[in-house]
């Protein structure tokens, strides 16, 4: 039995490979401790007579010590964690490649013949929508603030293109020109409105980044993991940005696993 944990800043994410499955769990982040571990190994009802090896990854995990109840704690990077998790789930094993982790962040790496290599990130991702959110429209609820953007519409809020200039090369002018330019001159707004406007930027944003690190790397697509491209208005958003430069997005179901999946991956090939 291997297991792996990636101790992200708001969920914890366990792997455990027995018998050749894999079983997902998650939890609300706490501070990276071993009474944390013991916590969630009860849990989880994890059985220590068979576990092999445990894979770290993600915040000040390299702060644990090597062994755990005897046994062996392997320290995973960011980028080998992403990158595996990617080949992992996408199955693409000797491609180069972009992935993007969307989580409270977003993180960008590339993979070329055999070798993660990180690109960068950005402090812009699911903890930027909750915190604005409450601020904002009184929740941090990410289901919540889904569903209130669904309802939505951006354009009370956002400037596109088509409202300021006539044209601007090949650009649709459905494109935004200004995220939350029209809200300087509207007094009341909806919640709604506010979620759909907050959540499409965010989107944008991470859109953005992953498409500007495409074409750096030559690459035509990028592969995603993440909660936070789990809400479906920011991956529309995600969507749209990449189209701009005719980069495709890649986006498989249990991708919020992705980075804890990588983890265990890389212990299993040990």
């Amino acid at each position: 039995m291997f297991v792996a944990i990636d101790f992200g800043i708001t969920n914890t994410d366990v792997a455990v490979n027995q018998n050749g499955d894999d079983t997902f769990y998650s939890f609300p982040s706490r501070p990276i401790t071993n009474e944390f571990i013991d916590y969630i190994f009860n849990k989880i009802d994890l059985d220590f007579v068979n576990l092999h090896k445990i894979g770290v990854t993600g915040g000040k995990s390299s702060n644990l010590s090597n062994t755990y109840k005897d046994v062996p704690i392997n320290k995973i990077n960011e980028e080998e964690a992403i990158g595996r998790g990617a080949i992992a789930l996408y199955d693409i094993y000797d491609e180069s490649f972009v992935a993007v982790s969307t989580g409270t962040g977003t993180a960008c790496i590339h993979h070329s013949e055999g070798k993660f290599n990180y690109l960068g990130g950005i402090s812009v991702g699911g903890g930027t929508l909750q915190g604005l959110s409450k601020y904002l429209i009184s929740t941090e609820n990410a289901k919540d603030i889904e569903e209130l953007a669904k309802k939505g519409d951006r354009k009370e809020l956002d400037f596109l293109i088509g409202d300021v200039v006539n044209e601007v090369g090949s650009l649709n002018q459905d494109i935004t020109a200004s995220n939350f330019g029209k809200a300087r001159n509207i007094e009341n707004t909806s919640k709604e409105d506010t979620a759909a406007s907050l959540s499409n930027m965010i989107g944008e944003i991470i859109g953005t980044i992953s498409y500007l690190n495409a074409l750096l790397c030559n690459e035509n697509k990028v592969y995603f993991l993440g909660r936070t491209s789990l809400n479906n208005v920011i991956k529309t958003a995600i969507e749209d940005r990449l189209k701009l430069a005719n980069i495709s997005g890649v986006f498989k179901e249990s991708r919020e696993y992705g980075n804890v999946l990588g983890a265990l991956r890389s212990i299993q090939s040990d």
